[in-house]
């Protein structure tokens, strides 16, 4: 078995480039492995993050469109309420009355009511289109989000319906840029509101870019700009997270007494705990690693194709030492050995540069994650990784080198020296 490994190693050696080309699908493939598999791990990593960022021990309570099909899954009723939002339908049934009940449960800390809107702003020559977040005063002491400088709104001014706001750091740099703008007024819709504070830098969460919004007491922003009564959502602070479950079905409870709902496919809000968001991100990063991976393999059977033409080549080019071969005695077998271990050690070399260039690309992605995009992005190859590829790289040679191996060992030894 030494000595066919030799003559196996020596006939891959005959012609380099070729066998380096041979390998380039494979290791096209198995690089996409540990990159897509890296990848996953850093976009959970930093969804989760994200997620925690808001709070460990919170409930989320957000609008949502009823159902309009019986029997409708949750995924589908989804799609629907989402697409009716994205034409304009607005569920305006959550308010601050429904808020108040909430935190009358015994299980419920503290929370705060959110609501998002766009409007132009300016201070002096500067008018720049902005995001507005109105939220309750108790949004400082719930989520992570940290005053650099100045304040945040009380209690007081949210009831009073107070002109105060309070700045992310972009905004306040497109608006004041170098210059304290504590106590300066910017207008919106014309009226002046006052800035008293100016947020820490956050950057991006989920999508939202916390460092561009213009925070605005919550009732201020619905009675003196949005002209609404309603709010988006509201975030509940949990005393216990051992019952949040229980407290999640409270809140359904008094949300369906007040909204009048009789059965559950009605209801015009979604109540989710902590768990169940992250439950939500395990699976969608499973679901897009699993589909990605299933590109990859695509990309790996096209890299075994590429072996399996390779092979047959080259046994056509090296009839005459087979024929050779076998006149002095190897047997089919000894043919078959050969070729097999040739189409392993090109698909299991392609599998060691595929991971080491695989995990390059992978320290590279975090990397420009981290430094240019500011992400949480964590940097991490797993041992499945590279299990998965090294399995993958010898039945890729196993299974696309048999044919052509097989090929080779039933050849005539005397047919075989004939052939020019």
């Amino acid at each position: 078995m030494n000595n066919i490994f030799k003559i196996a190693v020596q006939g891959l050696q005959t012609n380099k480039i070729r066998t380096f080309l041979t390998m380039l699908g494979v290791i096209i493939g198995i690089a996409a492995v540990v990159i897509v598999m890296s990848a996953g791990k850093g976009l959970e990593g930093l969804l989760l993050g994200q997620i925690e960022s808001f709070g460990t021990d919170i409930i989320e309570t957000e609008i949502k469109i009823p159902v309009t099909k019986k029997g409708s899954s949750q995924m589908s009723s989804d799609i629907e309420g989402g697409m009716a939002m994205a034409t304009g339908v607005t569920i305006t049934t959550l308010t601050l009355d429904d808020m108040e009940d909430i935190d009358n449960l015994d299980n419920i800390k503290r929370s705060y009511a959110g609501i998002m809107g766009q409007e132009q702003v300016s201070y002096s020559n500067e008018l720049r289109k902005a995001a507005l977040l109105g939220v309750s005063s108790s949004y400082i002491d719930i989520d992570k989000s940290e005053i650099d400088y100045g304040r945040f709104y009380t209690e007081a001014e949210e009831k009073s319906l107070a002109k105060v706001i309070v700045l992310g750091t972009e905004i306040k740099d497109k608006l004041f840029g170098d210059n304290n703008p504590i106590g300066k007024n910017i207008k919106i819709r014309k009226r002046n509101f006052k800035v008293i504070g100016v947020m820490k830098k956050r950057g991006s969460v989920g999508g939202m870019n916390f460092d561009d919004y213009i925070y605005v007491p919550i009732q201020t922003t619905q009675k003196k700009i949005l002209g609404i009564n309603h709010v988006l959502y509201m975030i509940h602070e949990v005393e216990n997270m051992d019952f949040a479950d229980q407290t999640a079905e409270d809140i359904k409870s008094i949300l369906r007494d007040n909204h009048n709902i009789s059965h559950p496919d009605k209801d015009d809000f979604r109540v989710v705990t902590m768990e169940e968001m992250l439950s939500i991100m395990d699976t969608v990063t499973d679901t897009i690693t699993i589909l990605l991976l299933g590109l990859v393999v695509v990309s790996l059977i096209v890299g075994g194709v590429g072996v399996m033409n390779t092979m047959l080549v080259v046994i056509s080019e090296r009839t005459k030492e087979i024929g050779l071969r076998k006149a002095v005695g190897a047997k089919n077998q000894d043919i078959l050995n050969q070729f097999l271990i040739e189409s392993v050690i090109i698909a299991i070399l392609g599998a060691v540069i595929g991971i080491i260039l695989g995990i390059i690309i992978a320290y590279l992605i975090a990397l420009i994650a981290g430094s240019y995009y500011n992400m949480d992005w964590d940097f991490v190859i797993s041992m499945d990784s590279i299990i998965i590829s090294f399995i993958f790289a010898f039945v890729l040679g196993l299974g696309f080198g048999v044919y052509p191996s097989k090929k080779a060992a039933e050849m005539h030894p005397i047919e075989a020296l004939r052939k020019e």
